[in-house]
């Protein structure tokens, strides 16, 4: 018989860690997470995760995919069962759900309970395919609640709106058609769930100080006269370091900030480290900072395209399209072949409810870029 002691355990080991001091084994498999995620928890805890039950192990956790007697008992759970009756309760037996709880996760159980799983969805809604489902979460009008090791749940609002898809499917409606009408509903914007971090595509950076040659887009160095050429050497040496840390942990984020600021210190007019300190600002949500430089670089050289296509990024960011459209065709136009810069001026296009225009930048998109991540939506919104 399998004993379920999560409570008993739980005050056993009250105020401390659950898993503090404890030798865990996992049999069959995990719902919720995977080995390897359960072997992390129980660690992070305090305790030993094991592949094997002995004598030492002190909790033996039944994945969902073993149920007892009904299915089975695995190797381990007789062992364990035997070391138990020599010596009574030696080794805990806990279920999934059970660990799952002490170790303050969300069970497949508890998910199955207040959500619906992809099982269900297919069942329910049997027209809509799986790349499909992927679609729709890429254009954000699914936004899944949590997923799980075998497992995907959605809410009540994704459900509603699978519903009305799978309605218009039904009646011979197009897949497509019923996206672009529920994108172009929400207040006539284009909402794509692009990334958790601001903006979609990264800042344009500067990462490299080269004379700008016919056919590359980047920012010329100003030619060092012999007079200051020290001073302007080590403003060029702090923009390199300052390029090497910009994209590292926090900590070196700072120090690439503290490179910037010594190099426009020692030359002001560095438009490389001026965008790149724009991006670190931009990064930090500090946009009123971040498109005063981006600013300041133009005034500078209005051909720096990398400024052009942040301030795009900018007034998309706060719905000013009109403008940011205005800096995507600056952008274009200095770098025409800039596959993101096609892809921005698409998407702020289509949010302006001018899709026809839009077309003609989900194609070089397409061209540009032929495995992009927006690919697939540049070649279905570009038809």
């Amino acid at each position: 018989m399998i004993m379920t002691q999560a409570s008993a355990l739980g005050d056993k080991l009250s105020a401390r860690s659950p898993f503090l001091d404890q030798i865990v084994v996992f049999t069959g498999k995990l719902a919720s997470i995977g080995h390897r995620e359960a072997y992390a928890v129980v660690e992070r805890q305090g305790g030993l995760a094991c592949d094997q039950v002995t004598s030492r192990t002190t909790i033996l956790v039944i994945g969902a995919g073993v149920a007892g007697v009904a299915r089975g008992k695995s190797n381990k759970l007789r062992k364990a069962e035997v070391i138990n009756t020599r010596s009574p309760g030696s080794i805990q037996i806990l279920s999934e759900d059970e660990f799952c709880h002490l170790a303050a996760l969300q069970s497949s159980e508890l998910l199955n309970q207040l959500y619906h799983n992809l099982s269900q969805i297919r069942s329910r809604y049997p027209r809509i395919r799986e790349a499909q489902l992927r679609y729709l979460e890429k254009c954000g009008l699914l936004q899944p609640v949590a997923r799980t090791h075998t497992d995907t749940y959605y809410s009540f609002s994704d459900v509603s709106v699978l519903k009305q898809i799978h309605d218009e499917l039904e009646q011979n409606g197009s897949f497509h058609g019923s996206v672009r009408r529920r994108l172009a509903a929400r207040e006539g914007q284009l909402a794509l769930n692009f990334s958790a971090a601001r903006g979609a595509v990264p800042a344009a950076k500067v990462v490299a100080l080269r004379r700008r040659e016919a056919t590359k887009v980047t920012i010329s160095l100003p030619s060092v006269p012999e007079q200051g050429g020290e001073k302007m050497a080590l403003a060029v040496r702090l923009f390199l370091e300052g390029s090497e840390l910009d994209e590292g942990s926090e900590q070196d984020r700072e120090r690439a900030l503290i490179a910037y600021r010594k190099a426009l210190l020692l030359d002001p007019t560095l438009v490389p480290a001026i965008v790149n300190l724009a991006n670190l600002h931009y990064a930090h949500d500090d946009l009123v900072e971040a498109q005063a430089l981006y600013s300041r670089a133009l005034l500078l050289d209005s051909s720096c395209f990398e400024a052009h296509f942040n301030l795009g990024n900018i007034h998309h960011d706060l719905g000013r399209l009109q403008e940011a459209m205005t800096y995507y065709d600056g952008a274009l136009q200095l770098n025409p072949k800039y596959a993101d810069g096609h892809f921005y001026a698409a998407v702020t296009l289509e949010k302006m409810g001018r899709s026809e225009e839009a077309k003609e930048h989900w194609r070089l998109y397409q061209e540009l870029a032929p495995n992009g991540e927006w690919f697939d939506l540049a070649k279905e919104f570009s038809e």
